[in-house]
């Protein structure tokens, strides 16, 4: 998974993905870790970003106390990590930041890419870069510079790692004065790299294709969609005039362009909507009037604005773009925005902004189709700078948690065990008491706002194959709060129950599958020396010096997939000369961890269990999950050879697998779905190429990927019919018919209409309409609700092709920026 990390002050700055990462994070992690510089008149820096404290708390408080067990280093483990810490000092890299790339799984391959400062009378821009390499995990680098002629390697998107052992580095070249830009492209981890002089300046990074590393496709800076076959060494423009692009299933590639192939600002919401199937030969138009699109899971979504004056409207399509539908959900004005918090081939995380400054919105979930979208969370937070605290705990199936922006104005964490079918506020740690002052004590965790606000260094963290551990900032009391310090809390079983484990905030990781957790101190400017690791999930915890000379703090790095038992800590040391030098010291916990765990390390952990020995006990998505994991008080490592194994049974059905459908919301003092207001007579606008659909709905749906069986049945007595596109109610009693009249305006007229309904038309239609029903009810008693849609057909249209290669320059020159709601549908 690729994160790209900017440490600036000593403070960690890690974005928020709305969406999927880029199609490198498949492949490779790839952090930057930024200084801050030093104040030298003959030195020209490259542009930085600022960073201010917008908290507003001088000197914060500390939360409510706990304690957790400190277990001194003896003699002998103190010697071990010695001999197993390494130090290397990049001597004369003096630039402002370097960047880190894993390349490969398990491959011990990282590469470091530095700068070199120079001289303000340069023609160099920032100077020239330096490439270090290492295979064996950090413990050593080697300079391979010249494999790339020292060459200036861009920091915004200048490495980018792919399938296998790919790399592709860009160089940050000059526009004028050349016709194209230069990459250096590696298939071997960068053992060696072979350069390469693009026909075209890039506008964003090189995307690969997801299952073949030779298929690559790029967005140059004048709007043009390149593609290469052979991993780049020849380059083919296939499209002028595109704004974004995305690789789809197999080799489907969407893109959204003009329609006269140049892509300006104020075009959008009216670009096309394109693919290709067969890699640029021939190509399909999908839809007009596109605002914004973007892939994600299985689901191909689009933003639609007919004019400038009318609200945005989304689209799904579960098949490639073969077939689309309009969702139900609220439209967007231009004040407004979409964003996609979360996805996969089930379902849609949606959160929808709400008019005006109010820095929060509501959150919606999706059908198996990305059609029918019911609210799942209201008041939820999407604060100033369009973050979100929304958080995927990957450690535990179904576990989502975000924070919500209450009537009193105070943000209160929230946590959802069923994907959003419903929402709870987090348990007291079990190691904390709020006292008797505090009115309502629960705890509230950090998230991309706090971050933002410099209040913590790092997001909640968890992994896949680290079964159930969750590690995250927070407070604990009535809300979150910004007065006091954070400290770092643990759960073991996927968010249902917390014990507070570090005072104050620090930066952590998470190694050997779960088995090992390591943490340095957080310090506003200040040096470390120290880092911290435990080996039962944060119930106790060892302390390690790491180097006799305390440097400034700049990362916490090690490689991705929690497998690894060694982590690097970086930073930058000040030289008698007053030159910064970077430093990375890297600690293999292997050699003191010696021994491989057994059968007896691990137990039967059964997920989501609450309810002692219930038949429900466990039950989360209509299955059971036990998981065999490691034992707390076991002391070993589970390798890079460990898997997660788990087994699993159905159960029966309750309300707690389904969802409150369109129209219906859960009512707070009970657990059924109840009708909004004025749903049952709303009518849909659902008309997909000028067919009528129905929707029939008991006010509830199943959950996206929920495995139930049997149990819980609707009530088919409360069906509801919701007529969409526009169609007129159908006729009711002769009575209700009559008062509903308004062509008449006189009493003779009115008098004339009643008798002729009355005599002949009324009956004869009631009796239809009544028999229609009556047929239908029987066929929808027999079976559960259905949600029948029409289908669009996809029209091919060849009119954005042009023979012209020549464009106006993009004012936007990003693809798809699926981490990003600005590009999405704003």
């Amino acid at each position: 998974m690729t994160w790209r990390l900017v440490v600036l002050c000593g403070v960690c700055f890690l974005p928020l993905f709305l969406l999927r990462a880029d199609s490198s994070s498949r492949w490779g992690k790839t952090v930057t870790f930024h200084r801050t510089p030093r104040s030298r008149g003959q030195v020209r820096a490259r542009p930085r970003r600022e960073t201010s404290s917008s908290s507003g708390i001088s000197n914060p408080s500390h939360g409510p106390a706990f304690t957790s067990c400190r277990i001194p280093l003896t003699p002998a483990e103190h010697k071990v990590l010695d001999d197993n810490t390494h130090e290397t000092g990049f001597n004369g890299d003096d630039g402002s930041y370097v960047i880190l790339t894993w390349v490969g799984d398990g491959t011990g391959v990282i590469l470091v890419l530095s700068t070199i400062s120079v001289p303000l009378d340069s023609f160099l821009e920032g100077g020239s870069s330096r490439l270090y390499r290492s295979t064996d995990y950090g413990k050593s680098f080697h300079d391979i510079s010249l494999r790339i002629n020292h060459t200036f390697i861009k920091e915004e998107f200048g490495v980018s790692v792919g399938p296998g052992s790919s790399v592709i580095l860009t160089a940050d070249t000059p526009i004028l004065n050349n016709p194209g830009g230069i990459i250096f492209t590696s298939t071997d981890a960068g053992a060696t790299f072979k350069f390469i002089q693009l026909p075209f300046h890039l506008a964003q990074p090189i995307t690969y294709h997801f299952l073949n590393p030779d298929y690559l496709v790029a967005l140059s800076i004048d709007g043009g969609l390149w593609l290469s076959l052979d991993f780049g060494a020849k380059w083919t423009k296939v499209h002028d005039g595109v704004h974004s692009f995305s690789w789809g299933a197999g080799i489907n590639l969407f893109f959204s362009c003009s329609r006269v192939d140049t892509v300006e600002a104020d075009e959008r919401g009216d670009l096309l909507l394109k693919r290709t199937k067969d890699l640029g030969k021939t190509f399909s138009t999908i839809h007009e009037d596109i605002y914004s699109f973007g892939y994600i899971g299985a689901f191909l979504f689009f933003s639609v604005m007919e004019d400038s004056r009318s609200p945005r409207v989304m689209y799904f399509s579960s098949d490639q773009g073969d077939t689309f539908s309009r969702a139900v959900l609220p439209s967007a004005s231009t004040e407004q925005f979409y964003s996609i918090l979360d996805g996969d081939e089930d379902m849609l995380f949606m959160h929808v902004d709400n008019p005006g400054d109010t820095y929060f919105g509501t959150m919606y979930t999706s059908d198996d189709r990305g059609i029918l979208f019911s609210k799942s969370l209201e008041r939820h937070l999407f604060d100033g700078q369009r973050k979100s605290d929304f958080t995927n705990i990957t450690s535990l199936r179904g576990v989502y948690l975000t924070n919500k922006l209450d009537v009193d104005g105070r943000i209160r964490s929230v946590i959802s065990f069923n994907r959003g079918g419903s929402w709870r506020q987090l348990k007291k740690p079990e190691n904390v008491d709020c006292g008797d002052h505090v009115k309502s004590c629960n705890l509230h965790v950090h998230g991309e706002h706090s971050r933002k606000n410099e209040i913590v260094p790092m997001l909640a963290l968890s992994e896949p194959t680290a079964i159930g551990l969750v590690i995250a900032h927070g407070s604990v009391g009535n809300s979150l709060s910004s007065s006091q310090h954070p400290d770092v809390f643990v759960s073991s079983d996927g968010g249902y129950n917390w014990r507070g484990t570090l005072r104050g905030p620090h930066h952590y990781s998470i190694l050997d599958s779960g088995g090992l957790i390591v943490a340095v101190e957080s310090h506003h400017g200040g040096q470390v020396k120290t880092i911290k690791f435990s080996t039962d999930e944060g119930q106790c915890w060892k302390s390690y010096n790491f180097t006799e000379q305390a440097f400034f703090f700049a990362g916490l790095a090690s490689e991705p997939g929690t497998k690894a038992m060694n982590v690097s800590v970086w930073g930058f040391r000040p030289e008698e000369d007053g030159q910064p030098m970077w430093v990375a010291v890297t600690i293999d916990f292997q050699s003191l961890i010696t021994r491989e765990c057994n059968g007896q390390d691990y137990e039967e952990w059964l997920a989501h269990s609450t309810e002692g020995d219930s038949e429900r006990n466990g039950c989360v998505l209509g299955v059971k999950e036990t998981y065999r994991r490691l034992k707390k008080e076991s002391v070993c490592r589970n390798g890079r050879n460990f898997v997660v194994s788990k087994k699993q049974s159905p159960c029966l059905c309750t309300r707690e697998d389904f969802l409150c459908d369109y129209g219906y919301y859960r009512h707070s003092n009970t657990s059924e779905c109840v009708r909004q207001p004025g749903a049952a007579n709303k009518t849909l606008e659902m008309c997909l190429n000028g067919e009528e659909d129905e929707l029939l709905t008991t006010g509830y749906r199943k959950v996206p990927s929920d495995r139930c069986e049997g149990g819980f049945t609707l009530h088919l007595a409360d069906q509801t019919v919701i007529r969409p596109c526009g169609v007129k109610p159908s006729p009711g009693p002769p009575a209700k018919s009559t008062s509903s009249v308004t062509h008449f305006d006189t009493p003779r007229e009115r008098l004339v209409l009643i008798l002729v309904c009355a005599g002949a038309a009324v009956i004869v239609l009631v009796a239809i309409v009544s028999a229609f029903f009556a047929v239908r009810r029987v066929v929808y008693r027999t079976r559960a609700p259905t949600y029948r849609f029409s289908n669009l057909r996809m029209q091919d249209d060849d009119n954005c092709i042009t023979a012209d290669p020549e464009s106006a320059a993009s004012s936007n020159g990003t693809a798809c920026q699926l981490d990003s709601d600005d590009d999405l549908i704003e």
